[in-house]
């Protein structure tokens, strides 16, 4: 043989064979990692859906402020206009049991500042309720007496003792009525 037909065939050493792993199998330290990389793959699904549920907990916060925000500009101001209707009611009665002979300065006074404290509720979107004729219901109205009557249908207010009023779409303070019933 001549020295060019030689080939050199790599021996392994003792150490190499101690870590080689059997045909077809991984290493010892490739499954290792395997597992940390599927416990950081679980980590980040977990990080992931706290995140989620975070923002949607965020978005859910804002939309409840925004609605408690709204909510208080439409009727933030329930309280002092609730303090108000009395002034209203007093100066409705002044003018009902007004006489018009002597005090006619009086009068036209009391039913300006009336006019003025109507326009200013109105402004803030108080509104009155109309009761006397309308049926009687009640989620506007509260009934204070029944009369037999033939001149309206049972079940309508005949009579309205103090006004009751809405704020927006909400009742600020209900009509206090009586209503009518058949006679027997």
């Amino acid at each position: 043989m001549e020295p060019k037909d030689i080939v050199e065939v790599p021996v392994p050493d003792a150490a190499d064979e101690e870590t080689a792993a059997p045909e077809g199998a991984a290493p010892e330290h490739v499954l290792t990692l395997e597992d940390q990389l599927a416990a950081k793959e679980k980590e980040a699904r977990e990080n992931w859906d706290r995140f989620l549920r975070e923002r949607a907990d965020l978005e859910n916060y804002r939309k409840r402020v925004g609605r408690e925000k709204e909510e208080l500009l439409n009727y933030g101001n329930k309280t002092l206009l609730e303090e108000i209707l009395p002034v209203i009611d007093n100066l409705e009665r002044a003018l009902a049991h007004a006489s018009e002979d002597g005090q006619g300065a009086v009068v036209e006074g009391i039913r300006m500042t009336h006019g003025m404290l109507l326009t200013a509720l109105k402004k803030f979107s108080v509104t009155p309720i109309e009761a006397v004729g309308a049926p009687f219901d009640s989620a506007f109205h509260q009934a204070m007496a029944q009369v037999p009557t033939d001149q309206y249908e049972p079940n309508t207010v005949v009579e309205e003792y103090q006004k009751g009023y809405m704020l927006k779409e909400r009742l600020l303070r209900p009509a206090m009525v009586t209503v009518a019933t058949q006679i027997k």
